[in-house]
């Protein structure tokens, strides 16, 4: 499963590192990659992922995310 999340807040590439990490820290999450240029990250896991878990790991790690679409 694919999740692909459209995050603001982010700058630099210390703000990917502290998203990916965030996103890394969820229970069944395969691999993260988050691109500062279009401000996005994929999320794969082997688990369904819910949205609002995804939203709280970003937000807790200071950025918001303003969508969520299925990858």
């Amino acid at each position: 499963m694919k999740k692909l999340l459209t995050i603001e807040g982010m700058t630099c590439g210390s703000c990917v590192a502290h998203i990916t990490k965030a996103l890394e820290g969820n229970e069944g999450v395969i691999s993260v990659n988050v691109d500062l240029g279009s401000k996005t990250a994929t999320v794969e896991s082997d688990i369904e992922l819910n949205d609002e878990t995804l939203k709280k790991a970003v937000a807790e790690a200071g950025y918001t995310v303003t969508g969520i679409s299925e990858g």
